[in-house]
């Protein structure tokens, strides 16, 4: 491990200490006004986090296009566990994430503060309670990020989106806005060397992103759209975000951060 990955590891940990620490003051004080921490404030916790975790891996952020806000339920590729992060710095939001993320260490009961909607791909009863528990987001006006291939991939294509958890929002008549990620490298390297897909463990995935000195995390808005069924939701907002992940020039762009 070089002296740069050593360095960035130590920071994440600290960040995701300190993240840790901050969510326990917001439960105190909520607890001690007989409240409970609400969706909303979850959502704002992850939105502080994602800048810290970034800064202390060293990853620069873009968000292009309009930003989703309010009851929206927003759909992207998936490159990496990442994805969550960057997704998190762009907006407050709450995210449906596969449910071994929950048994993980420091990610996992992070995202359970966050209130992360957990979800076993492999059951279809697990799929309608996670669909319940986005119901629930949507009408608090959290916007929910959802990654309907069901798997990362390596960048190379948009696989197929699967219909299934796009129901909350064709049911409850709420937006759903496409969203496409990128990484983007301005030295050696390509998108799929950050991308963490296939079989390949976590932490070696880990410790290569830490290395990386070029790492540009892009988020692109499309446009929102109410569908009248879940296959149309589904194949428009895949066609939507393979369109946007093909466009060689970059809409509107906020600053790099």
């Amino acid at each position: 491990m070089s002296w740069r990955a050593a360095r960035r590891g130590f920071l994440l940990v600290a960040s995701l200490l300190f993240c840790a620490l901050r969510f326990q003051g917001t439960s105190l004080v909520a607890f001690l006004r007989g409240r409970r921490v609400t969706a909303q404030q979850r959502a704002e916790w992850m939105h502080f986090c994602g800048r810290l975790v970034l800064a202390a891996m060293g990853i620069h952020y873009r968000v292009e296009g309009d930003m989703a806000a309010g009851s929206t339920l927003i759909v992207a590729n998936h490159l990496s566990y990442l994805d969550i992060v960057i997704a998190s710095v762009a907006l407050p939001c709450a995210f449906v994430a596969k449910e071994e993320i929950g048994s993980w260490p420091f990610f996992g009961p992070l995202s359970k503060m966050g209130g992360a909607i957990f979800v076993d791909r492999s059951s279809r009863a697990s799929a309608w309670d996670a669909a319940d528990e986005m119901v629930l987001r949507l009408a608090e006006c959290v916007p929910v990020v959802l990654f309907p291939e069901g798997t990362s991939t390596d960048g190379s294509e948009v696989i197929r989106f699967h219909s299934t958890l796009f129901a909350p929002a064709v049911e409850g008549r709420v937006r759903v806005t496409p969203a496409a990620i990128f990484y983007e490298r301005s030295g050696a390297g390509t998108e799929r060397d950050l991308c963490w897909f296939g079989d390949e463990s976590f932490l070696p995935h880990l410790l290569r992103v830490l290395e990386v000195d070029d790492f540009m995390a892009v988020i692109r808005f499309g446009a929102p759209e109410i569908f009248p069924d879940r296959g149309a939701a589904a194949w428009r907002s895949h066609n939507a975000v393979e369109a946007m992940r093909s466009e060689e020039k970059s809409p509107t762009e906020l600053p790099c951060v």
